[in-house]
């Protein structure tokens, strides 16, 4: 067995903890990042990249016919699928290979291989060779993500698909049904339904998007319905069986069994932290009912020399929170005084139209007891969205009424995940609505609507009636 010293493990390469182990090296500690599978992890290879990817390529597709109410008709409209898939594959290849390269250049070592702790200071790793290596460190940043939730009465195998699964399809499928109708299952969703696909929704609660902000849920209702999705809510698949060239699903829905007949089905139903296996029990740490591990605000665990970030630590379960946790960590090792003190997280549903939610939503806020201002904004009011023949959606402002403090902002629309970064920034720093709504936005830009919306809130918006 080798034997190697360090000062401070990063075990998991995803974007939690490559940003960590770069991160370290920037400040000058002896690091090494361990990795079981790929770099970049879930996000970059199975997840958040290439699932944008098909995305974009879909809402391309479909363009193609939304370009004739604008004269401009393209005949014989037709995808390639395998090369869609191709194409998705070099992005993600390009992306995960510059991973090692960011990292050892700024001076951190790697080491391939599934690591397991032995105890506080010792992490067992073995490669796919067999080849063992004992690590010896002061810290450790656990970075091991998350996993797909599987179903047990359905199997991952053939036509039983997980989101990894869906990704990888060659071929556009005729039909197929998504369990779950939460963000994942219905981004997935959605890129099939534009390519062609007829889609079947099946969502245990009594909606889509469950505990995202009733007016984001009444729009996507809308556009399911305009896109002709069939949806199921508060149903549950019961079975399946196969069936030549496809799936048998019975689901009971509204108390009756019915059986829906797919190509294939996709299971997403959420994701688990991945805390089994990694040999937390022998470095005593702790973790809540959920397998999630708990940390304070330096991302330290119950063990003072082990930090834990992104998904295994808990929600919000996104990449770009969990880079932000790794950084706040490296700090920490570094000994800078560093902690968490971000007021918030925006996320986004890369649905069309997509989502994108920061704050407080106007439940929450009343749950707290608040009496809210709240603007509303349509994109169908928005020159650049008439001009740009997109407007679904709309810009939600949610404010204190006594401060006019911008408590949370909701946004449904084109662009709606690059739109949110304003509303963000206004919320870190702690934004009235006349921040939002006296800034000149720039005309026509879809960020007029986040203005118009502040200004909305104070009954003095001037492209709708207040």
């Amino acid at each position: 067995m080798n034997e190697m010293k360090v000062g401070t493990v990063v075990l998991g390469s995803g974007p939690g903890g490559y940003v960590a182990a770069i991160r370290l090296a920037q400040l000058g500690v002896d690091t090494l990042m361990v990795e079981k599978e790929y770099y970049g992890g879930v996000c970059l290879n199975v997840g958040c990249i290439p699932s944008k990817a098909l995305i974009h390529a879909a809402k391309s597709y479909e363009s193609v016919k939304k370009m004739a109410a604008l004269g401009i008709t393209v005949e014989n409209r037709a995808i390639d699928f395998a090369k869609t898939q191709a194409w998705k594959d070099k992005t993600v290849g390009q992306l995960t290979g510059g991973i090692k390269l960011l990292v050892t250049k700024n001076g951190a070592k790697v080491l391939e291989g599934k690591g397991t702790l032995l105890g506080t200071n010792t992490l067992h790793v073995i490669d796919s060779q067999g080849q063992e290596t004992k690590v010896s460190f002061d810290n450790i940043i656990l970075a091991t993500g998350s996993s797909p939730i599987q179903i047990p009465t359905f199997p991952i195998g053939g036509r039983i698909l997980d989101s990894t699964g869906a990704l990888a399809l060659t071929e556009v499928p005729k039909s197929m049904a998504v369990i779950g109708g939460g963000y994942i299952g219905l981004e997935l969703g959605f890129v099939y339904r534009k390519l062609g696909a007829e889609v079947t929704v099946v969502e245990m609660l009594d909606t889509v998007l469950p505990g995202f902000d009733k007016d984001v849920v009444k729009a996507m209702t809308r556009k399911l319905k305009k896109d002709k999705f069939t949806v199921m809510t508060s149903a549950a698949a019961k079975s399946y069986k196969e069936v030549d060239g496809g799936i048998e699903l019975t689901v009971e829905h509204k108390g009756k069994e019915k059986v829906v007949t797919v190509d294939y089905v996709c299971i997403s139903v959420g994701r688990r932290p991945n805390s089994k296996d990694v040999g937390l029990e022998n470095a005593g740490v702790a973790v809540d009912e959920g397998g999630f591990v708990t940390i304070d605000k330096q991302m330290r665990t119950n063990v003072p020399n082990i930090f834990a970030i992104g998904d295994l630590a808990g929600q919000p379960m996104l990449a770009h929170h969990a880079s932000y946790q790794g950084e706040v960590a490296a700090e920490v090792i570094a000994g800078h005084n560093a902690e968490d003190v971000s007021k918030t997280c925006a996320a986004v549903v890369f649905t069309d139209p997509e989502v994108a939610v920061v704050g407080m939503s106007e439940d929450e806020a009343k749950e707290r007891g608040l009496e809210l201002s709240i603007g509303n904004f349509p994109f169908a009011a928005l020159g650049k969205a008439k001009a740009g023949n997109d407007t679904d959606g709309f810009v939600k402002i949610i404010a204190d009424k006594q401060t006019e403090e911008v408590l949370g902002v909701v946004i449904v629309g084109h662009n709606a995940g690059d739109l949110i970064g304003e509303a963000l920034m206004g919320i870190e720093m702690g934004a009235f609505l006349d921040d939002l709504g006296t800034t000149i936005h720039p005309h026509p830009t879809l960020t007029e609507a986040i203005m118009e919306a502040a200004k909305k809130a104070k009954g003095q918006a001037i492209h709708v009636i207040n």
